[in-house]
């Protein structure tokens, strides 16, 4: 197995199965377009294939900022519930963290929601720990 990045238009809606396992409010209708506007800011689509079907994916971006300085930031990272726990997501983690490295990162970061306490003990097994607390707002009605 190994990890690609997704380019072309049929890449990126091959992966949206997966990442709908995540991001849940999501719809194929406009996937492609919401990826591709991601993709102008320096978001970057990774997955991994098994058996011609996607199994895992990742989304992460470089960044630079006052509080960790150049930083790699994972905002999606998903393994098919039904093919969990053969190496994927360690896999896909392992290669945001060599893309920030070749990239001058000094940290990777991520968000995981309080209730997703499987994925929290697999970032632990991988070496990350619960650094602060998101908060968040509605900014409209």
């Amino acid at each position: 197995m190994e990890v690609k990045i997704a380019k072309s238009d049929q890449e990126i809606d091959a992966c949206f199965d997966v990442m709908k396992e995540l991001r849940t409010h999501l719809h194929q209708d406009g996937f492609c377009e919401r990826v591709r506007s991601q993709q102008a800011d320096g978001y970057i689509l990774a997955y991994i294939a098994d058996k011609g079907r996607v199994a895992a994916v990742a989304g992460f971006r470089k960044g630079v900022n006052l509080a960790w300085g150049n930083y790699v930031y994972i905002d999606d990272l998903v393994t098919s519930e039904t093919i969990r726990s053969k190496g994927y997501g360690k896999m896909l983690l392992e290669y945001v963290k060599s893309y920030g490295i070749e990239n001058g990162c000094e940290q990777l970061h991520l968000d995981s929601g309080v209730q997703r306490e499987a994925a929290h003990k697999f970032y632990e097994r991988e070496g990350m720990f619960a650094a602060s607390l998101h908060f968040a707002c509605l900014t409209s009605s």
